[in-house]
């Protein structure tokens, strides 16, 4: 009899792994083929795409998911405690490996919960696949427990989604899913699974590949409009290279070092294009835009040929058009999305395709060009820069008593020699994270730029944890952003994760305090944190290491003994100066030449 249970077996479309549940069936013809439930067919998807973690929450509509879950080893589940945390976690191992993150929630408050981390995936086009639950499709549409809209509520913050509502159709949409997430500009795609669709039972065939005639992204730039923009970079007496995520997303950086090398043009990156090209050699200017350098946002102005690579234009880089577009200057503009080309700023050369691909053939056509640049204008050019440079625009008061934010991140980037996986939250923290943390490699800064999500540091660093256990993992937060999602120390604590949190603790909302200081006449509208906890006694409560640092001279130390201790969780409290304020900054609706130095 097992002898030819096994044969039965080994004549299925499914094979089986760990525990069998499904069951026999044999066809007209007397093969024997096997049908798997919704839950099992998930799992199975999951195991075909090589998902290695899921981050998730139980919940009614998706135990018999959960259920599967725990009869195999392959695919690992995180438990975390918030479902916002659940999708910020995927999203941080998304970032930072370039694989397709995973979240798994249940109906009602489950998704609800989670469509803050999904919409900061969409803002800044990352891949995941979060599987909610739902109440069974009877029940749709019947005001049932726990039931919401899943696909009404998600769809202006997600790529595409799914309501699955037969388990025949549940393989095929699990594979439509990962391939819209990863493929073209990425971003999260939600698959919503009825309850009785996850106990219905099917034949189980998970496709090998997926077209779709509505979805076809264009990979290869056209080669007219490359060899264009070679001749006008080529004849520049004022380039500049703006690198933008897509670069990162796109897996582009070493393309983008050599392209830049090979031209000699100064390079600045956006908040999420950080680490696409190293931040310690001469040729970048730092990063642009509201807080950034003032020789990055006066190149970026006064530039004659502009090079955007995988970036948008947002609000944030270029504040004002209008302030902008004073200047006049020749764009050309590479992305993978050809709605983010001309869509704020006009552009006169687009190129659309997958920006690695076109930076690959417009290293050619530079190898193989004949036209010389303007060496005489390159040179001018840079002694321009390094004359705005002088300004020495992120100086600050080194001789301070009280510590000073901007040396902590310092001392961070000096003692993990900027080989650490930095998440943030949203703040000044962020800002100064941002400027004096030195990214020298990609998917190393991992925070929300589009969205702005207080809360995303704990939960991402989770994610990056997870993605890469022998790595530092440092969290830079504040000691508002901590508390939005601080109950993920537990799921730190069950999973032993050794993150490092740095908080820059100045006892108010630091950027909302600085904007109503210079716009709001100094009237702190509910900024001031006065009812804080002992972050020390409540990091001890969770089972992890706490130390408050109140002195410039403890920063150094403290920081060295956090990260000796490779398996714990330390939370550094440094007690920060509560008037310091980021700069430079562009005032909102202003102009990138109308930047705040002191």
């Amino acid at each position: 009899m097992i002898m030819l249970f096994n044969q039965a077996l080994s004549l299925t479309k499914a094979p089986v792994t760990g525990i069998f549940t499904g069951s026999l069936h044999f066809s007209e013809i007397g093969k024997v083929y096997m049908e798997l439930s919704g839950a099992e067919i998930t799992i199975r998807c999951l195991q075909e795409e090589g998902v290695e973690h899921v981050f998730g929450y139980p919940g009614g509509s998706v135990l018999f998911i959960y259920d599967e879950l725990s009869k195999q080893d392959k695919v690992k589940h995180v438990l975390v405690r918030h479902e916002q945390g659940a999708v910020h976690a995927a999203d941080g191992y998304a970032r930072s490996t370039d694989k397709v993150g995973v979240a798994l929630v249940t109906s009602g408050p489950g998704v609800t919960n989670a469509v803050t981390g999904i919409a900061t995936a969409y803002m800044d086009s990352i891949p995941l696949v979060i599987i909610t639950g739902q109440v069974p499709t009877h029940a749709i549409g019947q005001d049932a427990f726990q039931e919401c809209d899943t696909v009404g509520i998600t769809r202006p913050c997600v790529k595409h989604n799914f309501l699955v509502k037969d388990v025949k159709d549940l393989a095929l949409t699990m594979k439509k899913a990962f391939y819209i997430a990863r493929t073209g500009r990425p971003g999260p795609v939600v698959v919503d699974i009825p309850k009785d669709v996850t106990s219905h039972t099917t034949e189980f065939v998970y496709p090998k590949t997926v077209s779709m005639r509505s979805y076809n992204p264009v990979l290869k730039g056209h080669v007219g409009q490359i060899k264009k923009a070679i001749q006008l970079l080529s004849r520049a007496k004022r380039p500049m290279i703006y690198v933008g995520g897509g670069t990162i997303l796109g897996n582009a950086s070493a393309e983008l070092t050599q392209l830049t090398k090979m031209l000699g043009f100064p390079c600045t990156n956006t908040l999420m294009g950080l680490g696409s090209y190293p931040a310690t050699d001469r040729q970048f200017v730092g990063m642009l835009g509201m807080h950034g350098t003032y020789e990055a946002n006066m190149a970026m102005q006064n530039c004659d040929v502009l090079l955007a690579v995988g970036a948008r234009f947002d609000d944030r880089v270029i504040g004002n058009p209008e302030n902008f577009f004073e200047k006049s200057r020749t764009i050309i503009h590479i992305d993978i999305d050809p709605s983010s080309i001309s869509k704020r700023v006009k552009v006169d050369v687009p190129i659309v395709g997958n920006v690695r691909e076109v930076l690959q053939e417009m290293i050619k056509q530079v190898q193989s060009a004949k036209e010389k640049r303007d060496a005489e204008a390159l040179k001018a050019w840079w002694s321009q820069i390094d004359l705005w440079r002088e300004r020495d625009c992120l100086k600050y008061d080194r001789a301070s008593k009280i510590i000073k934010p901007q040396y902590v991140i310092e001392k961070l980037w000096e003692i993990t020699k900027g080989d650490a996986f930095v998440t943030s939250d949203v703040g000044q923290h962020q800002m100064w994270a941002a400027q004096f943390y030195k990214f020298t490699k990609p998917r190393r800064w991992i925070n929300s730029g589009g969205l702005g999500t207080m809360g995303f540091g704990l939960p991402s660093a989770v994610g990056v944890q997870m993605a890469h256990p022998k790595s530092p993992v440092a969290c830079v937060t504040g000691e508002a952003s901590i508390q939005m999602c601080i109950q993920e120390l537990s799921t730190c604590k069950q999973y032993h994760l050794p993150v490092k949190i740095l908080c820059l603790n100045n006892r108010y909302m630091g950027m909302v305090r600085q904007w109503q200081e210079f716009f709001h006449g100094n009237r702190y509208a509910e900024s001031y944190m006065n009812a804080l906890p002992d972050f020390v006694r409540l990091a001890e409560a969770y089972g992890h290491v706490g130390i408050r640092v109140e002195k410039p001279g403890d920063v150094e130390g403290a920081i060295k003994e956090a990260f000796a201790r490779k398996k714990d969780l330390v939370f550094l409290d440094f007690i920060t100066d509560q008037t310091e304020n980021v700069f430079p900054m562009v005032p909102g609706g202003k102009g990138l030449s109308e930047m705040i130095l002191v």
